[in-house]
């Protein structure tokens, strides 16, 4: 048999996602490769979609979209990614469905595992290191940025956060991270000692990012809470300055007067992963899929893991996955 992870309607992922055992799958068609999933990861993203999906649905909807496993057998006629082959280990992204003990995916999006990466670091290896192939690029766009500019991220322990610092490093990009509190900037400034960090909790927190810049202007903003704090990160921003938002953690939305943008021409930018994945090139997304495994290999130690469940520990999974203060991302062993 096979278990697998759905839910039939959007609400609190606690409440709604349950395990469900299906036939195992048959031997892949055309196009196709059949994977034994080892490992995937609880992302906050996957969760967000599950509370917001719409209403009820027909049929149970399969969860998660990024899992790494074994290849069990590849259909006739089948163009795999260089390195893909029958008892090889490959992540896979975008996958509906991933959460499962048996995945039967397009060729298209499996990629092979690096014999130097773990599982616990092939799991993680597509989507949090493509978001930070995007935000690099739309920071890229601006043409101080690298240069007399500097970067600024909120969020910047998160697994996403610790990539960005780590790419800004390898690049010799100026760069100042903002976390929620001392004892995450402590930890922080453990792993990455020569970048400054300021945590929120100091209600001068913002004036404590001016003084970190030197008097360098922020030209750049990453920041994927919102609200309030997106409010400030803006006010820090330099007159074409722009921030680039890329999630939602915040329930109350970003406020902005229309004089602040036009008195300091600024941009505010939305980028998501899914947006990527529908949109990007065929060429692009393999060209960005090479660089997001080289950011796994250049930086393996920064892909933490919180915790690791079972499967029937699935409820457990997802409440760890959202608690505040975890570092590293939550681990579901299917098997």
């Amino acid at each position: 048999m096979n278990r697998r992870v759905v839910h039939t309607r959007g609400g609190l992922p606690s409440e709604v996602l349950t395990v469900i055992e299906e036939p195992e799958p048959g031997e892949p068609g055309g196009g196709q490769v059949l994977i034994r999933t080892t490992a995937f990861t609880v992302h906050p993203g996957d969760l967000q979609a599950i509370e917001a999906y719409p209403g009820e649905a027909g049929q149970p909807v399969p969860a998660g979209v990024e899992a790494t496993g074994v290849v069990e057998a590849i259909g006739p006629g089948t163009r795999v990614a260089p390195g893909v082959e029958v008892g090889g280990r490959v992540t896979v992204f975008p996958q509906p469905g991933a959460w499962s003990q048996w995945i039967v995916a397009d060729a298209e999006v499996v990629v092979a595992v690096p014999d130097e990466l773990s599982d616990e670091v092939a799991a993680q290896m597509l989507v949090n290191p493509l978001t930070t192939v995007m935000l690099r690029r739309e920071a890229e766009e601006h043409l101080a940025f690298g240069y007399d500019g500097l970067l600024v991220q909120t969020a910047a322990g998160s697994s996403v956060g610790r990539l960005v610092t780590g790419v800004s490093q390898f690049h010799n990009v100026a760069l100042v991270n903002v976390v929620r509190s001392d004892r995450g900037a402590a930890e922080l400034h453990k792993r990455f000692p020569d970048v400054p960090v300021v945590a929120t909790e100091d209600p001068g927190w913002a004036d404590e990012v001016r003084k970190a810049a030197g008097g360098r202007p922020v030209s750049v903003a990453f920041d994927p809470i919102g609200g309030k704090l997106a409010e400030t990160v803006l006010d820090l921003l330099t007159p074409g300055g722009k921030l680039v938002s890329y999630g939602q953690i915040a329930e109350e939305p970003i406020s902005v007067h229309a004089s602040t943008l036009l008195h300091k021409s600024l941009t505010l930018r939305g980028k998501n992963i899914g947006r990527w994945s529908t949109e990007a090139s065929a060429e692009r997304r393999a060209s960005d899929v090479a660089t997001a495994k080289q950011i796994a290999l250049a930086l393996k130690d920064q892909f933490d893991v919180a915790a690791t469940y079972g499967l029937g520990e699935l409820a457990n999974a997802v409440e760890h996955a959202v608690r505040p203060g975890k570092v590293g991302l939550v681990l579901v062993r299917p098997w």
